[in-house]
């Protein structure tokens, strides 16, 4: 017996993760030695003293109850560790959320504030959970283009203001996931003042905020002048301290919004095991040592990957933070050809651009998390199809 759908499902379609890990495997099955450098799962696992805590705390008999939100160790390590790290003040009481990593909150927060038709504007090419979080709250997905000659910021005075007039949320993402950049701070200020002019909710996605590249450290986007009076910024352990199947994380900034969210959150899950919490709330405050190292690791890995791609013709721009690379294919392919070529050919395996939006089209996506002799032979494997002019050719 079938069941139809509820009109909301069309918002849900199959990832094309999904499809590129069943031809992934239809490519084993074959015999190929894949390489699979297309989703962004951390493969470094957390410091000793996170899984020692999360070890030793769970065999105690009183932490398997609801914890419904943040506890205050958490609360207060969100709050110290932004005054430590990006000099910003957080009443971790009213300003400070616990979240089941960024994606809960993402996904959820337009249900908080969009209205049915109501706009959100998102980068474009951007996180796949943003469109997922529109649908949901049957609201509109406006893009904003990422585009090389605007250092792939958007464009904030390209959006008709009949757009932005009818706009509920703007999502920000920097560094980016998939485009690898680094916002500046005045374009932050340039966001704040658009965002009062319109009454629009930023929402910044600082997934990638400790994994940057050449000691350039990224921005809190709450650090910005008027910051806090339009909006709130999401973060995750994922991606900083490798928790990602441990999902926590949090949201930071306003207190009105903060409040809002809570009382949506409230009804929906009873907060997040209180060992991986307190383990969290280690992270943050003792672990600076850690990001640092695993900055380290990425910065190997991105140099080795770029200097062999550069030096068969592929000139990939250098990412500044996150743990992806943004790479034009060859022109006279589209990005899913170019996928499709790889994994057939070279059997490695990246995402298209066009998955994360129509401006990624011409793109793909490569996730560094294969150590730098894997990624070295991926860069190999691509160079033994001749799609690239060498530099000694040009």
């Amino acid at each position: 017996m079938e069941f139809p759908h509820a009109k909301r499902m069309d918002g849900f379609k199959t990832l094309i993760f999904s499809e590129l890990s069943a031809y992934k495997h239809f490519k084993i099955s074959e015999g190929a030695k894949m390489i699979d450098l297309s989703i962004g799962s951390p493969d470094l696992a957390p410091p000793d003293f996170i899984r020692e805590t999360i070890a030793s705390m769970s065999k105690s008999h009183d932490q398997y109850g609801y914890t419904l939100t943040g506890i205050n160790e958490f609360d207060e390590a969100v709050a110290e560790y932004y005054s430590r790290k990006h000099s910003i003040t957080l009443n971790p009481i009213k300003e400070v959320m616990l979240s089941m990593g960024s994606q809960d909150a993402l996904v959820h927060i337009p249900m908080v504030f969009c209205n049915p038709d109501d706009y959100v504007l998102v980068p474009d090419p951007g996180y796949t959970a943003y469109e997922t979080g529109i649908s949901m709250a049957e609201a509109k997905a406006y893009y904003m283009p990422l585009r090389e000659e605007n250092h792939f910021l958007p464009d904030l005075n390209a959006i008709p203001p009949h757009i932005a007039d009818q706009t509920s949320v703007m999502i920000l993402n920097f560094p980016g996931n998939p485009v690898p950049v680094q916002a500046t701070a005045s374009f932050y200020e340039e966001a704040v003042q658009f965002a009062k002019k319109h009454r629009i909710l930023i929402v910044h996605d600082f997934a990638y905020g400790e994994l940057y590249y050449d000691e350039k450290k990224p921005m809190s986007f709450l650090a910005a002048p008027g910051a806090m009076d339009v909006g709130v910024e999401t973060n995750s352990l994922s991606k900083s301290f490798n928790m990602a199947g441990c999902r926590v994380g949090y949201v930071a900034g306003n207190a009105g919004v903060i409040q809002s969210i809570c009382q949506m959150k409230s009804n929906l899950d009873y907060g997040v095991f209180k060992p991986i919490q307190l383990a969290a709330a280690r992270a943050l405050i003792e672990g600076d040592w850690y990001t640092q190292e695993a900055r380290a690791i990425y910065q190997k890995r991105r140099d080795a990957f770029l200097t062999h791609t550069r030096s068969f013709g592929w000139n990939i721009p250098a990412p500044e933070g996150g743990m992806f690379v943004w790479a034009p294919v060859p022109a006279n392919q589209t990005s899913m050809e170019f996928c499709q070529l790889l994994m057939d050919e070279a059997h490695v395996v990246v995402t298209p651009g066009h998955a994360f939006g129509p401006t990624g089209e011409g793109y793909v996506r490569i996730a560094l998390v294969q150590d730098a002799d894997l990624l070295i032979e991926a860069a190999e494997r691509i160079n033994k199809l001749s799609l690239f002019r060498s530099p000694s050719l040009l």
